[in-house]
């Protein structure tokens, strides 16, 4: 693989906009080199050329002297470029200047290097920022683990520890003011002249000697006379309690989201509570800080692969440079990148060992493998059977299309007397298993699509590193879900009752009903098999949806309720399924489901609810945020809610006043969610962007594909039509409300997919690839801050 396609795969997505413009600079060098093909002498006729280096004199095999080269040798005095550091507006930053400017081309390396040098003050500004940030995230840390420390003290009450206010509270703090010492010398130059200072992070054990072994370095440093060694008494280690002083300016936060947190935050009931000394509440503290530390080491990783790979990118331009012009650039260009602030810094590299060390004492039980098993994770492999699976399904999801098409050919089914109380009775409730499998290959083409584009779709749904199912993974559910509902729509073909039983085979009869209770009980299973991680994330979401209001609402969250706006038809098939296996005649194949007056409540209530949810979501976030933009979201759903109600009451009652209101009501909210699509849902549009009409950054390169998106949302989304105008087509009604359902489910697919790429170009401008992690600890002095 190319340096280029390798340096774009390894990017962080979210800080794309803050590395090398590798390929604009290669474009440029392409041109230079372009320029030099056009303006290149025509060769010597006559015999092959020679290089030049050919004819110098031999240097010898051996080197027998070696003269240094002088500030004055050719050598350096034929340097193309000189690097300099300039002050701009408070800041250090880089300028090279090109001294061969008057040669011909001169003008296409001036333009290079000038671009250079805004890519690499671009970098390291970028690099310098962050590293600042995570120094700062550092020192929070260190309070966290200071009282994480006297919390465990108080709790476990090990024996061996006395306190000597006097002395031992004296000498710790001596060393914590040692540590700040350290962190607020975070510089280059600081970095490296107090690199045996104390660390950011302190560990509880201690030696008694540390101290005296520095004041010994000290005393070498001077021009003392040199005195025989002194017989070394043997360093005994004893442990050094970390201060308790520290809890009584401590309080817990409650960062659990629960309704009981909800009402208080209502009700201005202040969010943290007193210390409460107990395994339990040490359990928790110690899993939030964990978490906090793992989150943490993931930041310092990446911010030094992003320092390794520009290095490693204005290296590899460079060279590129030297080989189309023919110069020798690079050394100098790259010394100067080595003595940057990019290049010497090692205040990551320095955190990454203490948070290592920290991480493995306190959190692994001092077990390293385990301990980097957490901060490394291992990467998931595709595995092969997943693969296998997923074809083998897919086969046989294929071939049993195939035969349900050729048995009903064959024995004529679709004119037999049967089919139109077939229709009524067992096609709706086959029809929830083909919604339910559309929605998720859609969602498998997402992760397809999301992935081929770089978009961070683990991130932004927040799922835990290494548990997100792939498409594959998806795929394969999906397919055994449709291969199974396939199967027993085969034993279940029968249009006509047992002459001899008057009635149908309970067993075939029951498959739907058996079919949906195994998928529940899957969802539901608690134990570590089929994608737990996954099925628990689905149902926890799920619960803050049924429980709007009461919980804060997370992009995961409100995306889900939205699948769900979609899903209208499948949770009708489910209530249809209860008043059908619970109060109608299965054997009969029976019912007085329409006929219901609660099942008509029910019909209306059910088509609401997914709706109704993200009304309330979108009102807690319009209490939370004070964002206007939330309370007009809400409005969009509210004219929903309204329109799909009108349209039921006209698909009951069928009177002219019901299709008239039905109509504009639909239609007013039709367009406002339209609208609301390609405007905040998808940021397109945009009247004033470089792309007209869409927006400044486009992850799809074809511009027709935006287009057609939002062409095919339009039309999709106007589906309903069909409800109220009344075309008249050769289906059954069941037919034709399943396919208007499965063109919604179509539309919410492609919705997803620009939905989550506008979020993505959302984090990518403001650099955001890292959630915030509620820390368990709270400093009375941040209170104050905050006020």
């Amino acid at each position: 693989m190319k340096f280029g396609k390798e340096f774009a795969s390894q990017m962080v997505p979210e800080w794309q906009e803050a590395y090398m413009d590798y390929d604009y600079l290669k474009t440029l060098l392409k041109e230079l080199q372009r320029f030099k093909h056009r303006n290149k002498p025509p060769p010597t006729p006559g015999g092959l050329k020679r290089k030049l280096t050919l004819y110098r004199a031999f240097s010898g095999l051996t080197q027998r002297h070696h003269n240094p080269t002088s500030p004055s040798s050719p050598d350096i005095e034929s340097q193309p470029i000189l690097v300099s550091s300039v002050n701009r507006n408070g800041s250090q930053s880089y300028e090279t200047t090109f001294l061969m400017s008057s040669e011909e081309g001169g003008e296409y390396e001036m333009v290079y290097f000038r671009r250079l040098d805004d890519e690499f003050n671009k970098v390291e500004k970028f690099y310098k920022g962050k590293v600042q940030e995570v120094l700062k995230e550092a020192d929070v840390l260190n309070k966290q683990m200071d009282a994480l420390i006297a919390f465990r003290i108080k709790v476990e009450n090990p024996p061996g520890i006395n306190f000597d206010s006097s002395v031992e509270m004296t000498r710790l703090a001596s060393d914590i003011a040692a540590s700040a010492a350290a962190l607020s010398a975070a510089t280059p130059s600081g970095a490296r002249s107090t690199s045996k200072k104390a660390p950011h992070l302190e560990a509880i054990e201690e030696s008694i000697h540390g101290q005296a072994a520095d004041d010994d370095d000290d005393d070498e440093e001077g021009n003392t006379p040199i005195q025989e060694p002194k017989p070394q008494k043997p360093k005994i280690k004893v442990v050094v309690p970390a201060s308790l002083e520290v809890l009584d300016r401590v309080k817990m936060n409650n960062t659990l989201e629960t309704p009981r947190s909800t009402i208080k935050g209502v009700l201005k009931v202040p969010n943290h509570t007193d210390l409460s000394f107990s395994r339990e509440n040490l359990r928790k503290v110690e899993e939030q800080l964990k978490r906090a530390f793992v989150v943490f080491y993931q930041k310092l990783r990446l911010l030094k692969s992003y320092s390794f790979l520009n290095t490693l990118a204005f290296s590899k331009i460079m060279k590129k440079y030297d080989k189309i012009t023919s110069r020798n650039a690079s050394k100098s260009y790259m010394k100067m990148v080595d003595n940057s602030y990019l290049g010497s810094s090692d205040e990551v590299t320095k955190l990454m060992e203490r948070v290592e060390t920290t991480f493995i004492k306190h959190f692994s039980n001092a077990n390293r493998a385990k301990g980097m098993n957490i901060l490394r994770p291992k990467t998931k492999r595709e595995r092969h059977r997943i693969t296998f699976s997923t074809g083998f399904f897919a086969g046989c999801l294929a071939s049993l299309v195939l035969s349900l098409i050729l048995i009903i050919r064959a024995r004529n089914i679709m004119d037999s007397g049967g089919r139109t109380v077939y229709m009524e009775t067992m096609f709706p409730l086959y029809s929830l298993f083909g919604f339910v499998v559309l929605h998720m290959v859609m969602y498998a083409i997402n992760i397809y699509y999301w992935r081929k584009y770089r978009v961070n779709y683990a991130f932004i749904f927040g799922f835990k590193p290494g548990t997100e199912l792939g498409y594959r993974q998806v795929l394969l559910v999906s397919f055994v879900v449709g291969a199974l509902a396939l199967a027993s729509v085969h034993f279940n073909l029968d249009m006509e009752m047992d002459p001899n039983t008057k009635d149908y085979e309970a067993f075939t009869e029951l498959l739907p009903l058996f079919l949906v209770l195994f998928i529940f009980i899957i969802l539901f299973l608690p134990f570590n098999i089929l994608y737990r991680s996954s099925r628990f994330f689905l149902l926890t979401c799920l619960f803050h949806c049924i429980c709007a209001p009461l919980y804060k609402v997370t992009l995961p969250d409100f995306f889900l309720a939205d699948q769900f706006t979609s899903q209208v038809q499948a949770f009708r098939s489910l209530e249809f399924y209860i008043c059908y296996y619970v109060w109608g005649d299965f054997t009969q194949r029976e019912n007085t489901c329409k006929d219901s007056t609660v099942y008509k409540t029910f019909y209306f209530i059910v088509a609401v609810l997914p709706y109704l949810c993200r009304l309330l979501q979108c009102l807690r976030r319009l209490f939370e945020e004070k964002d206007p933009l939330q309370g007009y979201n809400g409005l969009k759903y509210f004219l929903t809610i309204s329109a799909v109600c009108l349209r039921t009451a006209y698909s009951i009652n069928k009177g002219i006043g019901w299709r008239i209101i039905a109509w504009i009501i639909s239609a007013i909210a039709a367009i406002f969610c339209t609208y609301w699509d390609f405007v905040y849902d998808w940021g397109l549009l945009n009247r004033h962007s470089k792309n007209r009409w869409l927006r400044d950054k486009l992850l799809v390169p074809h511009k027709k594909i935006y287009f057609g998106a939002m062409g095919l949302n339009v039309l999709l989304r106007f589906a309903w039509l069909q409800t109220v105008l009344n075309f008249k087509f050769p289906l059954h009604p069941e037919t034709l409300t399943t396919l208007v359902a499965s063109l919604e489910i179509i539309r919410r697919g492609i919705w997803n997919f620009f939905r989550l790429e506008n979020e993505h170009l959302n984090n990518a401008g403001k650099y955001r690839a890292f959630k915030s992690v509620p820390l368990p600890f709270n400093y009375d002095e941040d209170e104050d801050k905050d006020d």
